[in-house]
């Protein structure tokens, strides 16, 4: 059994928890949250030990731990582990800033402890479907990929201000799963946005609709489509065009019964937020940082993944500011 410190008791800690609870290998040794009433409710549903920050990284008994905390703590969590030689799993992203994130995975490379990053729609079966697919080229060389990501509803405006806004937060995931589908890295990144659904958004200095467009050595391009507002449920689908054919990842229904009748066909909405949509992608992640532990893998998503898309996105805002295409 390996034991696990969660850092962070709120709604995306308490995912963790129940994946770490849940399997067979891992036990939720402890929880450790600034928040007590968070902490005690996590840590007494799971029979978890309640652990400062500092009992929890020099406890021997501790063999990992999942970073679920605010943003502005995961690099100095992540090089707290890995002083203290505790295999991580963090969720992204690293940092808000490059070359603080540069920094961060130097202290990782040093100490040589697993880094795992929660870029959790890589492990999305749907997703990795197409990527296994495409791998194996039954639709030939990839030539265009579409990637559509639209939220169900805006973030307030404080959430903007800190989040490091929309490419950092949100396009984040797609600039990785482009990465990720592609097999390859983007040599151009041309980006546009409009504020179109919140006026706070954009007095807080972000935009809120944005197409990305990337383009690759051999020639194929990506197309992320984003928004923050999507009224009839959270929109995630993807669509990969190859020399001799296509896949495509739909959304995933609340349910997949359809009615048909004398007015025509009617179907389920698309799931409402994340954590429904990703739940499996959540648990195949976890399984799989649990190979890690074991040493039958090395992470699917490391630090230098993490550094990557941060990387692009950076450069994405750097093109919307510029109203021009940025060389990478």
């Amino acid at each position: 059994m390996f034991n696990i410190a969660l850092l962070g008791a709120g709604r995306i800690g308490q995912v963790h928890a129940a994946n770490i609870a849940s399997h067979g290998a891992t036990t939720l040794w402890s929880v450790v949250d600034p928040n007590q009433e968070f902490a005690t409710r996590l840590a007494t549903q799971y029979q978890a030990r309640q652990q400062s920050l500092n009992e929890a990284m020099t406890d021997p008994n501790v063999h990992a731990v999942l970073i679920a905390s605010a943003t502005d703590t995961h690099a100095d969590l992540i090089e707290m582990a890995a002083r203290h030689g505790k295999a991580i799993f963090c969720e992204k992203p690293v940092h808000l800033d490059l070359a603080r994130v540069r920094d961060c995975l130097k202290v990782v490379k040093e100490y040589d402890v697993p880094l795992f990053i929660g870029f959790n729609r890589r492990f999305d079966p749907q997703f990795r479907r197409v990527k296994t697919d495409a791998q194996a080229g039954c639709i030939g060389k990839p030539e265009s990929l579409l990637i559509i990501s639209r939220d169900p509803s805006p973030p307030p405006a404080e959430y903007v201000r800190v989040s490091g806004g929309m490419f950092r937060d949100m396009t984040i995931h797609d600039f990785d799963m482009a990465r990720f589908i592609m097999g390859e890295e983007p040599v151009s990144v041309y980006a546009q946005g409009s504020n179109l659904v919140d006026p706070a958004i954009g007095e807080a200095g972000d935009i809120d609709t944005a197409f990305i467009v990337l383009k690759y050595a051999s020639g194929a391009m990506a197309t992320i489509v984003n928004s923050r507002r999507s009224s009839y449920g959270y929109d995630q689908r993807l669509e990969l065009h190859g020399s001799e054919g296509l896949l495509c990842a739909g959304n995933i229904l609340e349910n997949q019964v359809q009615h048909y009748g004398k007015q025509g066909c009617t179907s389920a909405l698309p799931e409402h937020f994340f954590l429904q949509r990703y739940k499996s992608a959540y648990a195949a992640e976890w399984e799989h940082f649990v190979a890690v532990l074991r040493g039958e893998a090395v992470p699917d998503c490391s630090g230098d993944d993490g550094e990557r898309a941060l990387y692009l996105a950076d450069k994405a805002l750097e093109s919307l500011r510029s109203q021009r295409e940025i060389v990478l």
